[in-house]
């Protein structure tokens, strides 16, 4: 990740303010009194992962990603924090997760005495985390499964030690009488484990919308997930106000051109220009991440602080907008706002989703590899 300070070279860049990270860390371990699993997947929900978890570090009491490629980047910054695979390991990706040290997510006793099997062969320890599925239908032990005599089938494999018990909220944001119910009963998955002397450290149930909606999940867990609410967009609109949006993403003026009413712009012509306009083109299109779903549906970028509308469809490299309304004080070289906020204005992650008819964190882990991050 590049310093902010240098972005003159760039042409479409992402801005990370580490000190918005920290805060909203700060605010949801506050909010939901237990420790934290930050989510550090898709390279850091596109904020870029190395540069995130250096900047919480001292904030989470684990970090989590998706694959071993991932715990690998997460590795290079030394981080002495433990770090979790969320997903399903391959069974010939289950030596280098061992060898590690990483934490594992188990769905099942096969799985366990396989893992089992291979710590012993390798005279280790595997660090593993119960799942159980309450509903999301995705990975786990299955609900109507789990009960003393499987929790103490677990503790009957001596190289693998039980560090968490875990289940993941499908509806936290959409259903609030399901995660509700949903709540009660893993409430009862862990009293059975207890029931079996099984006993992890952790016991994690919280993803973003939990630990912002449901604070009765904290009479019986201590660890909670946040991933989009680390970054300062949350999932329950009435809370937005809790978190500071930790990306703003840039790119600049290539153009400004001078055309007449009736000109068509981008393929297909879908938008003709009902006036003679000023139209800058844009160093961003759908290769860089930003979505082609919102080409007629309203969209705008920031530039000197006004909304400037999208004028046809996004293409693979460059947009095009209506800049009359500012001109002539657009030059090329201008910075131009995607995402985030310039001089009072304002576009969030959620504003541009609601346009293409997806979510924030679509919109987020979207950002494509040739966009450069830097931290402010």
């Amino acid at each position: 990740m590049s310093d902010a300070t240098n972005h003159h070279r760039h042409r479409c860049w992402i801005e990370v303010d580490p000190d918005a990270l920290r805060d909203n860390a700060k605010t949801l371990r506050a909010r939901g009194g237990m420790d934290l699993l930050a989510v550090v997947k898709a390279n850091a929900y596109g904020h870029g992962a190395a540069a995130v978890v250096r900047a919480l570090q001292g904030s989470a009491a684990l970090f989590g990603v998706a694959n071993l490629h991932e715990a690998e980047e997460v590795e290079t910054t030394n981080t002495t924090t433990p770090i979790i695979l969320l997903g399903t390991c391959l069974p010939e990706e289950r030596e280098a997760a061992l060898l590690d040290g990483l934490h594992v997510c188990i769905s099942s006793l096969k799985e366990a005495a396989e893992w089992d099997g291979l710590a012993a062969k390798l005279d280790m320890t595997l660090h593993g985390h119960i799942a159980i599925d309450t509903g999301m239908g995705r990975m786990g032990f299955p609900e109507e499964m789990w009960n003393e005599t499987t929790a103490r089938d677990l503790l009957k494999f001596p190289h693998i030690h039980w560090e968490g018990l875990a289940s993941h909220l499908p509806s936290a944001d959409e259903d609030v009488a399901f995660t509700t119910a949903q709540i009660d009963r893993f409430r009862k998955v862990v009293a059975i484990a207890h029931a079996a002397e099984l006993r992890p450290h952790w016991i994690h149930l919280d993803n973003s919308a939990g630990m912002l909606g449901y604070p009765q999940i904290a009479e019986f867990c201590n660890l909670a997930r946040p991933g989009l609410a680390l970054y300062g967009v949350s999932p329950l609109p009435e809370h937005a106000n809790l978190l500071k949006p930790a990306l703003t993403w840039k790119t600049r003026v290539l153009l400004v051109r001078d055309l007449p009413a009736g000109h068509g712009v981008s393929y297909g012509r879908a938008d003709k220009l009902k006036r003679n306009s000023r139209v800058a083109t844009l160093a961003c299109g759908y290769a860089d991440g930003y979505p082609r779903q919102v080409s007629g549906k309203g969209a705008t970028v920031l530039i000197h602080g006004q909304h400037c509308p999208l004028l046809g469809r996004v293409t693979m490299d460059m947009i095009m907008v209506d800049v009359t309304d500012v001109a002539p004080s657009v030059a090329v070289g201008d910075e131009a706002v995607l995402l985030g906020a310039q001089g009072g204005a304002t576009i969030s992650a959620s504003e541009i989703a609601a346009k293409a008819d997806t979510i924030p964190w679509h919109v987020l882990t979207s950002i494509s590899a040739r966009v450069e991050r830097a931290l402010i």
